[in-house]
């Protein structure tokens, strides 16, 4: 039977008697929800209820810490393909959020190029209408009735020119207002990319930091086993492994330890000559 469904078997036992101790406790429910009730119970039942609840705290934590063995070794176990999926999603949200920049990108210079085009439209329609009132007025001023005429259907013209340049304006406010909104759009899907990306990215991360505790953890195995035959041939041949004596090599991942000189100590007594000869 492997680690992973051994854990399992275990977490399936831990949840039984659970479910065990929370059907015996439902009786109770009130009492232990209330301090007053609890305190007029009789004492041997009071202390019966304070254990049990404190068992199903245990439980509690030891499924807990179960389902994070469980998740860890599936982790390991699955690492190749896990990590090659989270490569892949990366590059995936990458490649959407450089499509969507360059989307922006282009829409940006059509909303500025639209915004420029609709400004000059206005200043020359109302560049033409002050030349042609200037030109009636001046046209006035000097009694020519001919350049009053020829000004004033100028002046006509740019009015019309201008009436068409207004309407023209307000289509291309609408499309800079469109243009503007698809601008909105496109940022939050930007940031819809990236956010998603980042999160592949973490649990990348956080995958690669278990593969390489680890390797962590069978590297200073490894090396353990080299110390404790190294302890072992110095014993053998009356010398004091000093040397040795401050080795302090912090285990990764679930166990808060370091691995000192006692763990090379008990492994040496594993070897014996022939062991340690056979290099």
């Amino acid at each position: 039977m492997n680690e992973i469904q051994e854990l399992k078997d275990l977490r399936t036992k831990k949840i039984l008697e659970k479910e065990t101790l929370q059907r015996e406790l439902a009786p109770y429910a009130d009492a232990l929800e209330n301090y007053e009730v609890m305190q007029s119970l009789e004492s041997n039942l009071r202390y019966e209820l304070t254990d049990k609840k404190r068992e199903l705290g245990y439980r509690d934590r030891d499924i807990q810490t179960l389902d994070r063995k469980i998740h860890r070794r599936k982790n390991l176990a699955d690492h190749h393909s896990l990590m090659a999926g989270h490569i892949e999603a990366m590059t995936t949200w990458k490649n959407d959020e450089e499509e969507l920049k360059q989307k922006r990108n282009s829409i940006s210079t059509r909303l500025e190029q639209v915004r420029l085009q609709a400004q000059e439209d206005m200043t020359k329609a109302r560049q033409a209408e002050t030349e042609a009132a200037t030109a009636y007025a001046q046209a006035v001023a000097w009694g020519d009735e001919e350049g009053e005429k020829a000004a004033n259907a100028d002046a006509q013209k740019a009015a019309k020119h201008l009436t068409t340049a207004t309407e023209h304006h307000r289509r291309q406010q609408l499309i800079i207002t469109a243009l503007e909104q698809e601008l909105v759009t496109i940022d939050k899907h930007i940031t819809e990319a990236q956010s998603e990306r980042a999160k592949i990215e973490d649990q990348a991360a956080d995958l690669a930091n278990t593969v390489l505790e680890e390797k962590w953890n069978e590297a200073a195995k490894a090396l353990l086993d080299v110390g404790g035959k190294l302890w072992a041939v110095r014993r053998l041949i009356d010398r004091d492994p000093v040397a040795l004596y401050k080795l302090d090599i912090p285990e990764q991942g679930e166990n808060f330890r370091s691995w000192t000189c006692s763990d090379l100590s008990d492994r040496s007594n594993q070897y014996s000559l022939q062991d340690v000869l056979a290099m």
